[in-house]
């Protein structure tokens, strides 16, 4: 436990903490939508947002969470009205802004290892300023994602039945896109902008192979994106390798690990129901269910 003596390790153990509560919490709801590159293309983003903090000599962390939520709303802006096109201009906003943040870092004088941390996360980097605005940008996470998990659980099953029951899905829609904007710059610190995107997905797969249950699945991708972000940064201190690559490398290994585990598991499942089924039972007939992993997960 010596790495507690240093005062960069404590920050950095803090802000990991909250990484690994704030990206699973809001990955879970990208993946009911089908979003799940929406953090990687915020991450390029963001990147416009850091170049503009070093260029003003402001907060990096601030600046890129605005820039990041104004992409955000682009994006669902893109989404609701792009048609044809949506996926070209989408395509030239995330490119761009990554362009845009390292030639805005470049002109204000910024070094590979500035750019370097950012894309990819750095422990030594993370000052007292950075860890005060990644605790008030996860609390505003939390609250949104735990205050309104019925509505926005809602919206990302069915949007067409939320709107039936009066729930303002664009609304909502847009709420996600600005937490999951949000999320990126409180991980960016830790896993770098361009690995964010996996710490907000692989938890939630990795979860799904335990559990169908909304509430159990959050939970379990909770704990995995708080066990690997520790992990990963300890182990970073240690053998002095990048924290984002290898938080993202043990969250791949969990995915793995209980999916090697859950999958005799659920045949031993399937076999136990056919063996108590009786024959003839006109049940045998039934189409077997062809959604994806992300539509099964129930409230």
């Amino acid at each position: 436990m010596d790495f507690l003596n240093f005062a960069f390790m404590q920050r950095a153990l803090l802000a990991a903490v909250l990484v690994g509560v704030t990206a699973p919490a809001v990955g879970i709801y990208l993946v009911q939508r089908r979003q799940a590159l929406m953090g990687d293309g915020i991450g390029h983003v963001a990147m416009t947002g850091v170049g503009l903090g070093f260029l003003l000599s402001t907060s990096p962390v601030w600046m890129a969470t605005a820039v990041a939520v104004l992409g955000a709303v682009l994006m669902e802006l893109i989404r609701w009205y792009g048609r044809t096109r949506g996926d070209i201009a989408l395509a030239m906003l995330f490119y761009g802004g990554m362009a845009g943040g390292v030639m805005l870092i470049n002109v204000a004088g910024g070094s590979n290892a500035n750019l370097t941390s950012y894309l990819f996360g750095s422990l030594s980097t993370v000052s007292q300023s950075d860890v005060t605005a990644i605790c008030v940008l996860a609390a505003f996470v939390l609250l949104v994602t735990l205050g309104l998990r019925r509505q926005l659980f809602a919206v990302s099953q069915d949007e067409e039945f939320a709107r039936v029951t009066g729930l303002p899905v664009r609304a909502l829609n847009l709420l996600t896109a600005v937490t999951a904007a949000v999320t990126v710059t409180v991980a960016m610190r830790v896993v770098g902008l361009l690995l964010v995107s996996a710490l907000m997905v692989v938890p939630v797969a990795a979860a799904q192979q335990l559990s169908r249950s909304f509430t159990a699945t959050f939970a379990i991708a909770v704990a995995i994106g708080v066990t690997v972000t520790i992990s990963g940064t300890i182990t970073s201190f240690y053998y002095y390798v990048p924290p984002g690559a290898t938080i993202v490398l043990l969250t791949i290994a969990a995915f793995l690990v209980l999916t090697a585990l859950a999958t005799p598991l659920a045949r031993r499942r399937a076999r136990a129901a056919a063996a108590t089924q009786p024959a003839g039972d006109p049940a045998e007939c039934s189409i077997p269910a062809t959604r994806a992993a992300a539509d099964e997960v129930g409230v």
